[in-house]
């Protein structure tokens, strides 16, 4: 039945992903087929997305463990969280990360690292003194998932197709601004031309809204995964089911948390509840969803 579940989150993953590039693409045309810029102001924006993209996945680290306030700590000042951490990590077949604590009450984890000779699994203090032993191997077991699945990497390639996304989004609209769409018309191309530009026009604007929807879809079915990789890894479901009960069940946000880190945590932790609109951009799924995907396995 795991193996199951992590064969269809990781079907879903690719599925959203091959959707996500045929976007890409479609949007790419009506962009050329719009402005002046053609393939080049493509080949442009792809150069921008993977420049910065690659910038971040090779620094995010860092600045999300300072933004986090996290410090790197030794095996004797939290013997049991390294005992978990390296042990886990045997069990998953991949080298130990680095091991950061949160001074935090408010229980939450999360991983960074682009590969995982590269990786760091952080706590909160919090996390360490409300979770037994056998929930806190099922939370880091998920984390190290996170880093054995390259979650980084994949996050990584889906932030250039978002970023793709908004840059020709952008020139479409500047394009118009610029008097672009009517020097399209004067090109000829009659109805088809103006139906075209009407297309552009309404893509230019939903298309950064459903790019970030799918990125959104794309990382709750990461969690999935992340969860049944982590319960093979520990052979124990119900301990990560019971470590997640105790997370939704705490009500205290992260202090060193934001939107721009919130998605990395185990479990949001800003603490957004409730609501179609939360749900549907939410980064995580639906903690009960998740409670009842463990317990079936």
């Amino acid at each position: 039945m795991i193996y199951e579940q992590i064969s269809k989150n990781k079907r879903n993953s690719v599925l959203l992903c091959i959707l996500f590039i045929i976007f890409v693409v479609f949007l790419g045309w009506v962009f050329g087929r719009v402005t002046s810029f053609g393939p080049a102001g493509i080949i442009l924006a792809l150069f921008i997305a993977i420049l910065w993209t690659f910038g971040s996945y090779y620094y995010s680290d860092r600045i999300v463990l300072a933004i986090s306030r996290a410090r790197p700590v030794e095996k004797q000042e939290y013997p049991h969280l390294f005992n978990a951490v390296e042990g886990l990590s045997i069990a998953a077949g991949i080298p130990m990360p680095r091991v950061y604590v949160i001074e935090d009450s408010a229980p939450n984890a999360f991983a960074t690292g682009r590969n995982p000779e590269h990786a760091v699994v952080c706590v909160t203090t919090g996390l360490l003194e409300k979770m037994d032993r056998l929930e806190l191997e099922g939370v880091i077991a998920h984390e190290l998932s996170h880093v054995k699945d390259y979650d980084i990497l994949f996050a990584s390639l889906v932030a250039v197709m978002v970023g793709i996304v908004a840059l020709l989004s952008d020139w479409i609209l500047r394009s118009f601004l610029w008097g672009g769409g009517r020097r399209r018309k004067e090109e000829g191309g009659g109805q088809a031309a103006a139906i075209l530009l009407v297309v552009g026009v309404v893509l230019a604007v939903l298309a950064p809204i459903v790019a970030q929807l799918v990125r959104l879809a794309i990382s709750r079915k990461r969690e999935l995964l992340a969860d049944a990789s982590g319960a093979m890894i520990t052979r124990y479901p119900k301990g990560l089911a019971d470590a997640l009960r105790k997370l939704d069940a705490d009500t205290e946000p992260l202090e060193a948390a934001n939107k721009a880190t919130a998605h990395m945590y185990i479990v949001n932790p800003l603490k957004e509840h409730g609501g179609i609109v939360n749900k549907l951009f939410s980064t995580h799924p639906p903690i009960e969803e998740r409670i009842k995907a463990l317990e079936a396995m």
